[in-house]
């Protein structure tokens, strides 16, 4: 038997079905914790920034801990090491041409210091060209090394003693207040040694007094295992 649609005007109409539009639900995010994450990112930035600055300190300790600690058997300073070391003071001071300034301007060079005051009696000229001849007897190493004449009174330089010092740094100080930061050996004068600064500021070496060629060549001895020690962070000029 066949079946026909029924197509009387009659017949219930039957509606097309339509698209209909998602129903979504949104869930809460978790709140993340920020005090989990923050505390650790902070102090493992803390620990790089520490490592950073071991790794800059490390070749200045290491120079320094070879010298002063790991000395081979039988090593002997000539300079008597200062302990603790000094810093530089900033003291005033005023060059031959009347230029102002500070002690603390020198750092940043090894300083070999001779203190006298503005006549130069013998002694001082002694220093002066032991001073001079120390300094060009380390070669390459030389201008590492700066030459510092601090002169401790109002008295003229003799024209006599300017061209030898064309390549120091002649400075007026205090005397007063330079007695406060360098100090000779007991029984002697501030006159009567020379004295050496490290490129970071310290008075650390005093040699002995009234030196002469032997003890000049002891000194160049210290010097030259110095500026060895330090040859991995310490570089001519500043």
């Amino acid at each position: 038997m066949t079946t026909t649609p029924d197509t009387s005007p009659n017949a219930a109409a039957v509606p097309a079905p339509q698209d209909q539009p998602l129903g979504l639900t949104v869930h809460a995010m978790p709140v993340l914790d920020q005090s989990s994450t923050r505390e650790p990112n902070t102090v493992a930035g803390r620990w790089k920034m520490l490592a950073v600055l071991l790794v800059c300190a490390a070749p200045v300790v290491a120079s320094y801990f070879t010298y002063y600690v790991v000395r081979p058997e039988g090593r002997r300073n000539f300079g008597e090491l200062i302990d603790p070391q000094r810093p530089l003071p900033p003291l005033a001071t005023r060059a031959l041409d009347g230029r102002t300034g500070t002690l603390t301007e020198l750092k940043n060079q090894w300083l070999l210091i001779s203190v006298a005051g503005g006549a130069c009696d013998a002694r001082c000229e002694q220093n002066l060209y032991f001073q001079r001849q120390l300094r060009e007897s380390l070669g390459k190493d030389k201008e590492r090394v700066d030459r510092v004449w601090l002169v401790a009174d109002d008295a003229p330089v003799r024209d006599a003693l300017l061209p030898a010092l064309a390549s120091s740094a002649v400075l007026r100080v205090a005397p007063a207040e330079l007695a406060q930061w360098l100090e000779p050996a007991v029984g002697k004068r501030l006159e009567d040694h020379l004295y050496l600064v490290d490129p970071i500021g310290n008075w650390m070496m005093r040699f002995p007094a009234d030196m002469d060629t032997g003890a000049a060549a002891k000194a160049k001895r210290d010097l030259e295992r110095l500026l060895r020690a330090s040859s991995s962070w310490d570089k001519e000029g500043r």
